[in-house]
This record gives C-alpha cells, sequence and structure tokens, in this order.
C-alpha cells in the first residue's frame, strides 16, 4: 500500500524490452538498503516489484498486460518518474489509500496558472469518471491530490508549487498522457450498492450491520 506522497523522482536509466515484459532499471537517490529485492515500489502510480538492487539503482519487471493499461509502455531512457516506496506500519499516512494498479490512462485538456499553483483539467473514460467525486482524493502518475470539480467526463486539481517541486507534473504538456487510480473505498462503495441493487437498504439492514442500535 502506498499513499501518493512522492519520496523521490527517479531516471530511467536502461529498458530492456523482452518478448513477455519489459525490465526498467530506475535510478533513484533512495538511502542504500531502503529498497530491498523483493520490495514493491510505486513507480508514476504503478506498483512494481524490485527485483534486482544496486548502489543507487533498482529493477523492475513490467509484465505486457501493466504496459498495456499504463504509460509505461511510452517512457523511454532519461525520463524521468515518481517513486514512492511501500508505506511501513510505523510510517505517517499523508495522503490517502493508494494500492498501484492504475483505473485507466488520462488526459489532459488543460493546464493554466491559477495564483501560484498549477490548475490541471483531465478527461478520462465515463467509467472510471463516475468514480471521481468533488473535494475526493485521486491519484495522478502516483501523486495523491484533490479533485476540485468534477464534471461529465473531466476533472481539475491543482497542484502547489510544493508538489510541482518534488514531482514530475510540471513536466506534462497538454494531451499528455498520465495513469490514474480512483479512490478504493469508492471502488468498494460501488460494488457493494451494484450487489445490493433492487435489494434495498432498510432499518433492518442497517441494524443487522451495526450502523443503527435496535429497539
Amino acid at each position: 500500500m502506498f499513499t501518493g506522497i512522492i519520496e523521490d523522482t527517479g531516471t530511467i536509466s536502461a529498458i530492456e524490452k523482452k518478448s513477455g515484459s519489459w525490465v526498467f532499471v530506475i535510478k533513484s537517490l533512495f538511502e542504500p538498503g531502503s529498497v530491498r529485492e523483493g520490495d514493491s515500489v510505486c513507480v508514476d502510480g504503478v506498483c512494481l516489484t524490485a527485483t534486482a538492487v544496486g548502489k543507487d539503482t533498482f529493477r523492475v519487471d513490467v509484465s505486457l498486460e501493466t504496459l498495456g493499461l499504463t504509460t509505461l509502455k511510452d517512457k523511454g531512457t532519461g525520463q524521468k518518474v515518481n517513486l514512492e516506496r511501500a508505506m511501513t506500519m510505523e510510517g505517517r499516512f499523508g495522503g490517502h489509500i493508494v494500492t498501484g494498479h492504475v483505473d485507466c490512462v488520462g488526459a489532459i485538456t488543460d493546464m493554466r496558472k491559477e495564483g501560484d499553483s498549477m490548475r490541471m483539467t483531465i478527461e478520462v473514460p465515463g467509467e472510471t469518471a463516475r468514480l471521481i467525486v468533488r473535494k475526493g482524493s485521486v491519484t495522478i502518475d502516483g501523486i495523491s491530490l484533490t479533485v476540485n470539480e468534477q464534471r461529465d467526463n473531466t476533472f481539475t486539481v491543482n497542484i502547489i508549487p510544493y508538489t510541482a517541486s518534488r514531482t514530475t507534473i510540471l513536466e506534462k504538456n497538454l494531451r499528455d498522457k498520465i495513469n490514474i487510480e480512483t479512490d478504493i473505498i469508492g471502488k468498494y462503495v460501488e460494488s457493494f450498492l451494484a450487489k445490493r441493487e433492487g435489494k434495498g437498504i432498510d432499518l433492518d439492514f442497517l441494524s443487522r450491520h451495526g450502523f443503527v442500535k435496535g429497539e
């Protein structure tokens, strides 16, 4: 599990394109020993496993399915990526619950300055848009952000200077693709309600599940 608080912007130093997967070698400023073989690392919002670790690099395998569902297939050597190590039990929860399982690839449709911040509008498919709510949380390339507005298939976020200086977000341009992960709580709520479609929620149901006290 991750929180969407980016720890480092790493650089892709090599990509090995195999028939069944691609291998990325990523250079980072993580302290030696802080990433170990087998650890999960969120790379631009995608949960990957470190298969080998060097002095200042680590390797990750990316399956063809993951390549097809994310922007990693468009990456090249020398490009920067947002990095976050998996949350530890003693860590602080600064963002929101992030799994690293990308829901879709969105497209930036507008970018404009708003005071000291950058206001960004992103378009996503309809099945993803319904899980994005105003003032809720969303993950963009691994960054935990708050949704300012949501309308039809688009939503907007504000990028404050602190976030801009510690991530790759301002390296993006109009129509660039970005990895989107919606709030997992919303997914569970939608799934729960879908399973109960036509059954209704009444006082008996609420009482049996501990939401209200019975008489």
